[in-house]
Order: C-alpha cells, then sequence, then structure tokens
C-alpha cells in the first residue's frame, strides 16, 4: 500500500518491494530470495554472539575444532549450514535457539538449545 510522505513522495513498503522484485510469497524466485535472507540473519547472529562472548574467528573455531575460514564463511553467508553445525556453534557460545512451527491449533515453540 503506498502511502506519501509529508513532502509528497510515495513509499512502498518492504513487502510491495519483495512481491515486485522477488515475485509473490510461494513463487520458486520469492522462496530462493527469503531462504537467503534467513541464512543471512543466522550468519550475522552467530558473528554478534561470538562478539558478545569476545571471542575471535580463530578463537571459536578452534573450540569447535573447525577452521577459522569456515567459521568466516558462516558468519558472512557464504556456507548454508546444517542444523547440527548451527546447534554445535550456539553451544560453545552459550546461545539458545527457538523453533517456532505453526498448527491448526496455534503454534508449538521448541528450545533445541
Amino acid at each position: 500500500m503506498e502511502k506519501q510522505t509529508k513532502s509528497g513522495k510515495k513509499t512502498k513498503t518492504l513487502e510491495e518491494l519483495e512481491t515486485k522484485y522477488f515475485g509473490k510469497r510461494g513463487t520458486t524466485k520469492r522462496e530462493r530470495y527469503e531462504s537467503q535472507i534467513q541464512v543471512e540473519i543466522i550468519g550475522e547472529l552467530i558473528k554478534q554472539l561470538r562478539k558478545d562472548n569476545r571471542l575471535t574467528q580463530t578463537q571459536l573455531a578452534k573450540r569447535l575444532g573447525m577452521d577459522k575460514a569456515y567459521v568466516s564463511r558462516i558468519e558472512n553467508n557464504l556456507k548454508t549450514q546444517r542444523l547440527d553445525t548451527i546447534l554445535r556453534i550456539l553451544k560453545v557460545l552459550k546461545g539458545h535457539l527457538f523453533i517456532r512451527i505453526p498448527n491448526k491449533g496455534g503454534q508449538k515453540e521448541v528450545e533445541l538449545i
């Protein structure tokens, strides 16, 4: 829904722009876009949690038994991660992961770590 600012310029919502450039929800192009956004958010959250724990990528990698370059690829969204890898990282960083699953009766929330 377009709105007008005080200066008379028309603005669009994020949803309108996403639909314009990536198609309607449920289309293949839109699903790819939304999946990539989720991966980027996870990488950024892991990076922030690592910094909150005052760890370098090298220190985190050592605690996880992996290369620093691998941690960097995760944080910079160059590598899609399996859930078990994300859980290992969160365990080391003392993070938590909640998953909300909608169903007919509302939502089911599960804490994985």
